[in-house]
């Protein structure tokens, strides 16, 4: 049987990519977005046609505890576990601390922290009685420096290292991994704000001279869950082209 991956957030940029990378290596497929429906239904019946792999799709709010539970209910009657689990939704939020208001707060920690205890509170109890899975949370570079009119999402990034380092810890007994990828500047449309003079004064700052490609990020998402890295947990991977 195929192994299962389920990828939040997966409708753009770095989240499709990772989905086409393990469509690619013959993984059943479990697909998730909330806004872009027509995106992420175009992205399962690509995945599906061109890979010849199973593929769910679901549109829910995984910020939401309810409808995470409503999802995996579903998932549980397809499949006994998921053996990826990639913590991909997020969000970003630009601007000066003091014009940051209380609900802008809520909802980036809301996506970008609470939405992986949702998601794992599910899928966690599963790997641990299959005695097997892999977990991968996708942070970012600011999460370990942080970012001047960013904090919020600096913020939320940084929890987001934390929960990876302390949840490896606990579930290494139950062979379960748990690591984060923590991405620089990667040619997405979360960078679409920036104007063709910023564009370059930041690949400047960047010793590799480009932006990191979301295929670079699906490729290292898939060496994490690989035998290869058997031995490798409680890990923040910084793919930054040298930047920090």
């Amino acid at each position: 049987m195929r192994k299962v991956v389920l990828i939040t957030g997966s409708t753009r940029g770095i989240g499709r990519a990772i989905a086409l990378k393990y469509a690619q290596m013959d993984y059943d497929i479990i697909i998730n977005g909330l806004h872009s429906v027509d995106a992420l239904h175009a992205l399962k019946d690509e995945i599906t046609v061109t890979y010849q792999v199973n593929c769910l799709a679901y549109v829910t709010d995984v910020a939401n505890y309810q409808k995470v539970e409503e999802m995996f209910k579903d998932i549980y009657s397809h499949y006994e576990s998921i053996d990826v689990v990639i913590n991909n939704a997020g969000t970003a939020h630009i601007g000066l601390f003091t014009d940051l208001t209380e609900d802008e707060w809520d909802s980036i920690m809301n996506i970008n922290l609470k939405s992986i205890y949702n998601v794992c509170k599910q899928a966690i109890p599963a790997m641990v009685r299959q005695q097997r899975g892999n977990i991968i949370n996708i942070s970012s570079m600011w999460g370990i420096t942080g970012a001047s009119c960013e904090v919020a999402y600096s913020a939320s990034k940084g929890a987001v290292n934390s929960l990876t380092k302390a949840l490896a810890k606990e579930l290494a007994p139950s062979h379960i991994r748990v690591n984060a990828i923590a991405p620089g500047v990667i040619k997405t449309d979360m960078n679409k704000w920036l104007d063709d003079t910023e564009m370059r004064a930041l690949k400047e700052e960047i010793p590799m001279g480009r932006f990191g490609h979301p295929e670079e990020v699906a490729d290292c998402c898939y060496y994490l869950s690989s035998k290869d890295s058997s031995y490798l947990t409680g890990q923040i991977i910084t793919l930054d082209g040298g930047m920090i």
